[in-house]
This record gives C-alpha cells, sequence and structure tokens, in this order.
C-alpha cells in the first residue's frame, strides 16, 4: 500500500557540546516518508541535512553529539530507544544509507567482493558461496561491467562512478525498505551524476523501496523526488510536493535556493540570484526567525518571533509569517 507510512520522525533534536557552545545541529525536525516514496531534504551545507539522517540510524558520535529528544518510528518501533544490538540488525538491513564520499566509505584494504559479501552475510545469513553470488548479481544490476572479474578488485582500481555504484550495491544488497543517498553524485561530474541518478531511480521502481535524498542540488530532486523538506538553521521550514514546491515556492528561502539555479524556462536571465549573506551560528541563534537577517521581506514579527507551521493545500506546511499574512 502505497500511501502506508514507513517512517515517522518527530520533534527531532540532535546537540552537539562543543568548547563554543551548544551546537543545535538539528532542532525539532519532523516528517513522514511513505512506502516507495522519495523524499528530499535540501538545503545549503549545515543546515542539518546529514545529521537528520545519521540520527535515524544512530550513527552520532558520542560525545560530543547526542539525540536529545524525538521519534523516529519505524515499523511500530521508535529505533531511537532500541538497544544496541537490535538497530545494528535493522541498520544496513532495512534502512540503507549511501555516503557521500565512497572513496572514504571504502576500506581501501579490502576487495569489494570481501565489502560487500560482509553485509549479506550478516544480514541474510547466506553461505559465503551464495553471498558471493548475491554480491556479483548486484553489481551487475548497478551496471558495472565484468562484474565476476571486477568483484576481486580494491577500490583504488574503480573511477569515482564505478566505487559510487559499488556503494549503491552494498546498500540495496539486502533489500532494505529504505534507502538514504547522503549527496549520491555531489563528486562526480554531470555525466556520470545522470547515469548514477537513473539507476538509483530505476533500481528503486524495480525494488519497491522508498528513499530520502539529501542534496543542495535541486536539479535531482527535481527529477527524482515526489516530495520535498527544505532545511534552514536544523529546521524544517518549508514541505511540498515537489511540482507546487517549484511553481509556487511560499518560504522566502525556498525562492532563493529556487532562484539560484539556471532555468532553461527562463532565458532572458542575465545573473543567476544570490541569497545574502551567510547562514546562522548553531550555537548563537538570532531570535525570531533565523532566516530573517537574510530575508528581503522581513517584517517586525520575523524578529521577535519564530513562525508558526502553517498548513494549507494537500500536505504542505511552511514556517513563514509571509503565510499568515496572505491569509
Amino acid at each position: 500500500m502505497k500511501n502506508e507510512v514507513i517512517l515517522e520522525v518527530r520533534n527531532l533534536k540532535t546537540y552537539f557540546n562543543t568548547g563554543y557552545g551548544v551546537v543545535k545541529a538539528v532542532d525539532g525536525v519532523s516528517f513522514d516518508l511513505h512506502k516507495e516514496e522519495s523524499l528530499g531534504l535540501v538545503g545549503e551545507s549545515g543546515s542539518g541535512k546529514t545529521v537528520t539522517n545519521l540520527s535515524i540510524l544512530r550513527l552520532i558520535p558520542s560525545p560530543p553529539g547526542k539525540i536529545v529528544d524525538g521519534e523516529a518510528i519505524f515499523r511500530g518501533k521508535n529505533v531511537l530507544s532500541l538497544s544496541e544490538e537490535e538497530i545494528r540488525s535493522i541498520r544496513g538491513s532495512k534502512i540503507s544509507m549511501i555516503f557521500q564520499d565512497p572513496m572514504t566509505s571504502l576500506n581501501p584494504v579490502l576487495k569489494i567482493s570481501t565489502q560487500i559479501m560482509e553485509t549479506i552475510q550478516l544480514h541474510q545469513k547466506l553461505s559465503k558461496k551464495q553471498s558471493r553470488e548475491r554480491a556479483i548479481e548486484m553489481l551487475k544490476m548497478v551496471g558495472i561491467p565484468d562484474p565476476i572479474r571486477r568483484i576481486d578488485d580494491y577500490p583504488h582500481q574503480f573511477s569515482g562512478g564505478m566505487r559510487q555504484r559499488v556503494m549503491i550495491a552494498m546498500a540495496l544488497s539486502c533489500n532494505p525498505d529504505i534507502l538514504i543517498a547522503d549527496e549520491p553524485t555531489s563528486a562526480l561530474d554531470v555525466t556520470i551524476q545522470a547515469q548514477i541518478m537513473e539507476i538509483i531511480k530505476n533500481l528503486l521502481l524495480q525494488m519497491h523501496i522508498s528513499v530520502i535524498i539529501i542534496t543542495h542540488d535541486l536539479g535531482v530532486v527535481a527529477g527524482m523526488c515526489d516530495n520535498i523538506c527544505v532545511m534552514y538553521a536544523g529546521r524544517i521550514v518549508e514541505k511540498a510536493a515537489v511540482d507546487d514546491l517549484f511553481n509556487d515556492p511560499q518560504h522566502p528561502y525556498t525562492r532563493g535556493l529556487i532562484d539560484s539555479v539556471p532555468r532553461f524556462d527562463r532565458p532572458d536571465m542575465n545573473r543567476l540570484h544570490s541569497i545574502q549573506g551567510q547562514p546562522p551560528s548553531l550555537i548563537d541563534m538570532p531570535a525570531g526567525c533565523p532566516f530573517q537577517p537574510r530575508c528581503e521581506q522581513a517584517m517586525p514579527v520575523c524578529r521577535q518571533k519564530y513562525p508558526d507551521t502553517f498548513h494549507f493545500g494537500h500536505e504542505r506546511a511552511v514556517c513563514c509569517w509571509l503565510c499568515q499574512k496572505d491569509k
């Protein structure tokens, strides 16, 4: 059932204690992920996208990080309160993650076969022979030529795009329910980016998997995602279906992100828009809306109080006082 909610994140807060103060990297994030849905988390670097998903998988280094509040309900269980043994049985098996840099995610001294087979043997309890056959099958599915020979190569013998394909194969080898892809194309050239995203898209449709894509590239989410959450300063400031977000962005930050991307339907644009200023310090947040120092439409109330969440349309939500003004 496609409308089934497979993951519910509620009021997630993850803080880091530093010598300068407490960094509120994620500060009250809530969203739902439905079965077979593609959900995009977008925003500038430091907005909390990756920390949100590392928190769901309980991969936050402690110290200095700590999940101080919230729930992440997966299949009726709050993964944030599970024991270490229970979360290990879910991580990599039911919820998998493709990390941003495949070269640092793969062990340089182990063969590709060893690294993929280890995951399969651990979670699916297959024999060594069966695990190898499954690993070769996955390499073939992600488009690696001559997988029977290449499976015994080391990571340095693969190009960047091929290493990312290996990471996809590893993440999907146990047929997870959810795939989290953290900037899966950030270190690749444009042609390879398109190939990688096409591979992910086809495999998700084929395997009926839900996916969370973390990116700052709005072009990626436009072609991949059903719904989008826009993050700023550790919070979600706008949620919408992908068409609604691009056709009618409500939050000034969302409009700034969209206007900063080259568009074929606007050939008369001479210069790209840029959002003035810098994201706020997560240690010393400004009063009111954290985006107001950079917002050209800021009102007095924006400097005094964090905006309420305004709901309208089909599953659409925006944290901005301008939406109250429009009502």
